[in-house]
């Protein structure tokens, strides 16, 4: 049986995939992280929603977090870096070079990475810093 914070998830995750704001699911993500503050995937999608509304400094908060609780997910990796490349902080490289090896190791991986870049891309055009992290990818 699925747990509250689970459903929660779900749903909100379903929402965001029938198109759904970002702005307007970030209170749902903070809940979700509030209820469940050991669950990466909800500080992962947090920092996600947070770079798309140009909440970077938030999203640099939310991304480690994800980060410090999943340290093989190559998707809060990569939310840490647009975090860091957004805030001008350092540290870009090491996580961009543990991507690069993740997905030599685990091609399969590519194309859901690719798939979220493209996502990214369409919610918010030019993004410059997700533009650079595409090209070091090479997705």
């Amino acid at each position: 049986m699925e747990s509250t914070e689970e459903s929660l998830f779900n749903q909100a995750m379903a929402r965001y995939e029938s198109g759904e704001k970002a702005a307007d699911l970030i209170p749902d993500f903070e809940a979700i992280t509030l209820s469940a503050p050991n669950q990466s995937a909800g500080w992962t999608c947090l920092a996600w929603l947070q770079l798309l509304c140009n909440q970077n400094e938030a999203a640099l908060r939310s991304a480690r977090r994800a980060v410090k609780l999943n340290k093989q997910d190559p998707q809060s990796r990569i939310n840490l870096c647009l975090a860091l490349l957004e805030t001008k902080s350092k540290g870009v490289r090491d996580h961009i070079e543990y991507l690069q090896r993740v997905l030599i190791s685990v091609p399969d991986l590519q194309k859901e990475l690719k798939n979220s870049i493209e996502d990214g891309l369409s919610r918010k055009p030019d993004w410059q810093a997700l533009e650079k992290v595409k090209t070091w990818l090479a997705l």
